[in-house]
This record gives C-alpha cells, structure tokens and sequence, in this order.
C-alpha cells in the first residue's frame, strides 16, 4: 500500500530487507557464458560470450550495451526466453534471478511455431 511506513516513520520492514538484499547483489559480481541460438546468435553477431553480472536482468542489460550497434538485437531479446544451468526462469522479473560464478545463460528465441 503507498504511503504505508514503519512505526517510526521510516520503511516498513520489508521495505528495509529488500533494499538489503538488493545491496548484497549488487556487491555480489559473478561471471559466466552467456549462449545465443538461432535467431539470438545471428542477431549478436556470435555464439557466445562472457558476461558479469550479479542478475539475469544486469547480465541481459550489459549484452544489449554491448550489441547497442545491433538493433535488432534488443527485438529478439524481448522475444527470447532464458535458462540459467538448464532450468527455465520464465518471463517474470529477471532481477530476481541471482547468477552464481559460472553459470551459463542460454538465451533461446522462439523456434518454428513457438512465437504467439
């Protein structure tokens, strides 16, 4: 509820672990490979690369700066689904998807048919 705060006027609780938890994975650099398929890899111009990143979202974020010269890039992108170490992580928020040193991130487009 908006306008809600703690007893002493300050953030509720909860208000307070998020901003703790957020401040661990920001501090919290890991570094991996990241996969790119079929139209994804054409869109990127390669097969694969590393990234550094404490989330998916900072991971995708970093990849779109890198292939900012790409347009067509971000559109597959928003297009794409993700597996980090062969577990699908959906379409939710992806800055809630911690990345451990040496995952892989496979960022998958919609195959023949897959697209809605």
């Amino acid at each position: 509820m908006m306008g809600v705060r703690g007893a002493d006027g300050g953030p509720t609780r909860r208000e307070g672990q998020q901003r703790t938890a957020r401040k661990e994975r920001v501090g919290r650099m890991a570094s991996g490979t990241i996969r790119y398929w079929a139209a994804a890899k054409a869109a990127a111009g390669t097969a694969e690369e590393p990234w550094r990143a404490g989330t998916l979202a900072e991971a995708l974020e970093a990849a779109r700066e890198r292939h900012a010269d790409r347009p067509e890039f971000a559109r597959v992108l928003e297009r794409c689904s993700f597996l980090v170490d062969g577990r699908q992580v959906g379409s939710g928020d992806h800055a809630g998807v911690v990345l451990r040193d040496g995952s892989t991130v496979e960022v998958l487009p919609p195959f023949a048919g897959g697209a809605r």
